[in-house]
């Protein structure tokens, strides 16, 4: 596991609201997180990373007495987390129905476990989880900030989040691919996770701790590439192109990627995954002015109200 160090990156070096909230298109990526959801079975990096988030768990001493899933609607439990929290009461926040029709129980995909409780987003900020867990849900929000405060009032005092999302060194051979044929952004480049402490910070939390690995992922045809990638997601980019793609584009795009096979005819892919976990920071009090200002006519009012002789 790679080894962890805290962030201290000036607040001033985070990115505007305005440069984020162009980072993706929201109706794009909830159209994505919903074709997620009624996929059978749930992407395997998704399961993956959560075993690798359960390693890290170690680093924090206390164990939770109750964990929230956020999202929880994106397949079975992880059994390393079950396992690490024997004692813990798990919940989930689900943030999109399965579509009509489709004939499946939510609980159907849970193997037999008993199943969390379910809540809406808005019924999580209570204030009284003492884990949030989130595997892969935070490069694919819109508005990451709302999301890191809704975390945190779902968190009690002494809760903490542990998290896992893209980073933007993800993929940089289709980006290259993409950017040499002209074709615009090959996908919606993910927060830096030096930005993303940052945030957290400016959330609310404590500490932040960010550390990330690369995946380096070999695949045997350009069609096996393709279809990992839409099972994993979509371009959600406001720049992509707008319209359908054509047969013609399509034949480019697999000669393009046939063109970056090794000497085996291998194809490769590098994904960046960043890892953040951080406590919930005390409730600030009320802000304290430095110097107090009365009105001349209180002043007066007090004057006459105070008794003779008094000091």
């Amino acid at each position: 596991m790679a080894p962890l160090f805290l962030l201290a990156v000036p607040m001033s070096d985070v990115s505007s609201s305005a440069e984020l909230s162009h980072r993706l298109d929201p109706a794009a990526a909830q159209r994505v997180r919903q074709r997620l959801l009624a996929a059978q079975p749930a992407p395997w990096l998704h399961e993956e990373i959560g075993r690798r988030m359960v390693e890290r768990l170690a680093v924090i001493r206390q164990t939770p007495a109750s964990v929230l899933l956020w999202p929880g609607d994106d397949g079975p439990l992880a059994p390393e987390l079950r396992a690490a929290c024997p004692a813990a009461t798990f919940q989930r926040v689900v943030e999109h129905r399965p579509p009509a029709g489709d004939g499946r129980p939510w609980w159907s995909r849970w193997r037999g476990e008993a199943p969390p409780r379910e809540l809406a987003p808005e019924a999580a900020l209570a204030g009284q989880t003492a884990l949030l867990w989130s595997v892969m849900r935070l490069h694919g929000e819109a508005d990451p900030r709302a999301l890191l405060a809704a975390w945190r009032r779902a968190l009690a005092p002494d809760g903490f989040v542990m998290y896992a999302t893209l980073g933007p060194g993800s993929l940089p051979q289709l980006r290259t691919l993409y950017a040499r044929q002209g074709w615009g952004p090959a996908l919606a480049l993910p927060v830096d996770m030096h930005d993303l402490g940052d945030m957290m910070v400016e959330a609310g939390f404590a500490d932040p701790v960010m550390d990330q690995e690369q995946l380096h992922l070999t695949y045997s045809s350009p069609e096996a590439l393709l279809e990992e990638l839409r099972g994993l997601g979509a371009n959600t980019a406001p720049g992509r192109f707008s319209g359908l793609r054509t047969p013609r584009w399509r034949a480019e795009l697999l000669a393009g990627l046939h063109r970056l096979a090794d000497a085996q005819g291998r194809l490769h892919l590098t994904l960046e995954v960043v890892y953040g976990h951080a406590f919930r920071a005390p409730d600030k009090g009320p802000a304290v002015s430095a110097d107090t200002r009365i009105a001349l006519d209180d002043m007066k009012s007090m004057l006459r109200r105070r008794p003779p002789g008094g000091a």
